[in-house]
């Protein structure tokens, strides 16, 4: 009966970098269900970062970055040989294990993520990458709006009003009502990344009698993360 699993032999190519991307299944209704603090809840994001950690120790990825309920981990060396249907099903299942054990809530129904797996070339890193944290600036954006808006409308007059918006429009009328989004947390802008960072560690050489400098890697969680650059991606994979 081997022969009728359709896809199991479905593989990534060897020696080669992919990126697993996360989303979580109908979290606006899991938003409305935890009555989450709008438009950025605290405690949420901190729940995911744990996540992103769990999953960074679990599978080794070079680099993880999230905004939002959106988790994006990057790999050279893939896990579970590159056969798909492991990465999709055993990191999805494994993500919305640490989010409820992380989160300790009671939900009304289980959480889910759906997983999808991007081959990339070195070159197309920083696009990628560059690409989903412009993503983060526009939801970080949008969200301020629609919770300003609903404070003046219904939420259908809200929600009308911000579907006829652009960017700069939302950000202006934030800024003319006093909202400055500049003022705002770095991670609600640009997301936040977990990564390996190197620290210094000073211990004494009995032998030559003298103290000896080495450096240890630890995992790191960035709520600072820069615009991202290619500096920034040679310092955190090389």
């Amino acid at each position: 009966m081997k022969e009728f699993e359709v896809y199991s032999s479905l593989k990534v190519p060897k020696n080669s970098k992919i990126i697993i991307r996360l989303d979580g299944r109908s979290f606006h209704k899991l938003a409305s269900d935890l009555n989450l603090v709008k438009p950025y809840d605290d405690d949420f994001y901190k729940v995911f970062a744990e996540v992103c950690k769990d999953l960074f120790k679990e599978f080794s990825p070079l680099f993880v970055y999230t905004f939002s309920d959106e988790i994006s981990l990057l790999f050279d060396k893939v896990p579970f040989d590159g056969r798909l249907e492991k990465l999709d099903s055993v990191i999805a299942s494994f993500t919305a294990s640490s989010f409820v054990i992380n989160y300790d809530r009671e939900f009304k129904k289980p959480p889910a993520f759906d997983c999808r797996v991007i081959p990339i070339s070195d070159e197309d890193i920083l696009p990628y990458f560059k690409w989903r944290q412009d993503e983060s600036w526009r939801n970080c954006v949008n969200s301020h709006g629609i919770s300003f808006l609903k404070t003046k409308y219904s939420n259908t007059e809200a929600n009308d009003k911000i579907k006829g918006m652009n960017i700069s429009d939302v950000h202006e009328l934030l800024f003319e009502n006093g909202i400055n989004l500049n003022d705002i947390e770095t991670y609600k802008k640009r997301g936040l990344g977990v990564y390996r960072k190197n620290k210094k560690v000073v211990g004494f050489n009995k032998k030559e009698n003298k103290d000896q400098i080495s450096y240890r890697s630890y995992v790191y969680t960035d709520w600072e993360l820069p615009i991202f650059t290619e500096e920034f991606f040679d310092m955190v994979i090389g």
